[in-house]
């Protein structure tokens, strides 16, 4: 993606995380990346195929158990009117925050701004303390994103996407997906489960659907911070998709593909309704739960 040479920042919701963590009742959900491989397939598909999680992680994965407090909220020059993302390159997962929530704003009536908080290691938050293995999640108790952005590259490699700014973009509109699905009160209507055809399924194949009308929007917004997104950052976001179905995944571990224990979807269902969501552009088309063709 091709960014303009300066862009306002002063109304990103982007904060620096901190250490530490306490216990959290409401409910925490991943799905763009990681917390399909830990937060849910841990407890839903790990124990079913004998996979162990550090495997796929790695011995690469952040030791740093002391979170972002010694940082202190070190993104302030990212919270500027003049910024340039091309050289300060942190600066981008602000510009992420500001693209997806500019949209949602205008699109949704009395929206509410969640917020992103970039930490390493763990961190605490109102569902209770995330950790870096968990990949980037949304928790509905505090309205936020979470996500280390400095292990997001490093495990999209390992579930082997081409990653790029477009695949880290992809995380960011699929992880807001569900602040939507907060804020319209899906998110509390479905029922835990899992299976192909579940609701859990349904309501992660809807954040990725509600993903690709975000970039349908960006690409036809004149005065979008991103000037261009080419041929190549879309085939980026569908790699991306591809990488975190549960079917690609179970493979990858060398496991047999189990549709009773999918929390997420399979690679086809979810580059199918990110690409039903970027082809309409209207988050009406995200019916997933009124659909028996998934």
């Amino acid at each position: 993606m091709d960014y303009r040479d300066s862009v306002d920042l002063s109304d990103s919701h982007i904060q620096r995380g901190s250490g530490g963590g306490g216990r959290g009742g409401r409910m925490a959900l991943g799905g763009g990346v990681g917390g399909v491989v830990l937060m849910l397939l841990v407890v839903f598909v790990g124990p079913s195929l004998g996979i162990n999680v550090s495997d796929l992680l790695g011995s690469g994965g952040s030791q740093n158990t002391q979170g972002a407090a010694g940082q202190g909220d070190s993104l302030e020059h990212c919270r500027q009117k003049d910024v340039n993302v091309n050289t300060n390159r942190e600066c981008r997962w602000a510009l992420y925050d500001k693209v997806v929530q500019d949209y949602w704003s205008k699109a949704k009536s009395n929206y509410s701004y969640g917020t992103m908080k970039l930490f390493s290691g763990t961190t605490s938050t109102a569902c209770g303390v995330g950790q870096t293995e968990m990949g980037p999640f949304y928790c509905s108790g505090d309205s936020t994103v979470y996500i280390d952005d400095s292990y997001v590259g490093q495990l999209l490699k390992q579930l082997g996407a081409s990653g790029g700014d477009a695949a880290e973009l992809y995380i960011v509109a699929h992880e807001y997906g569900h602040h939507i699905q907060n804020l319209d009160g899906t998110m509390r209507s479905v029922r835990r489960g899992t299976g192909a055809d579940s609701q859990q399924v349904r309501l992660e194949l809807q954040a990725d659907c509600y993903s690709g009308v975000v970039f349908n929007q960006i690409m036809k917004d004149s005065s979008s911070p991103i000037k261009t997104v080419s041929k190549d950052d879309l085939l980026r976001i569908a790699d991306a998709a591809r990488s975190v179905g549960d079917d690609h995944i179970q493979k990858q571990q060398g496991g047999f593909v189990n549709p009773e224990s999918w929390t997420h979807g399979s690679s086809e269902q979810r580059q199918r309704w990110l690409s039903v969501g970027f082809d309409s552009g209207n988050p009406s088309s995200c019916n997933t739960f009124d659909t028996q063709d998934l």
